[in-house]
């Protein structure tokens, strides 16, 4: 049976304990930038959406208007 050097047996564990001491930081990271993103996804959505509602109201003022001007027409 052949043993192994202590010094490679540390190099392994000690690699080992710095992925999984490192993983919660990359988790977080990782959830730090998803949720970022999906704020930054709604906003887009909210200022689409609020633009959209600008144009409806743009053309509910010209039709209102245009009812407007039209009655005097009709006299």
């Amino acid at each position: 049976m052949t043993t192994v050097n202590p010094q490679i047996t540390d190099a392994v564990t000690q690699s080992n304990v710095q992925v999984v001491g490192s993983a919660p930081s990359t988790a977080i990271a990782t959830l730090s930038q998803v949720a970022s993103h999906a704020v930054g996804l709604a906003l887009e959505n909210a200022v689409s959406h609020q633009q959209a509602m600008n144009i409806v109201g743009n053309a509910t003022v010209a039709a209102a208007v245009r009812q407007i001007l039209a009655v005097g027409d009709k006299s």
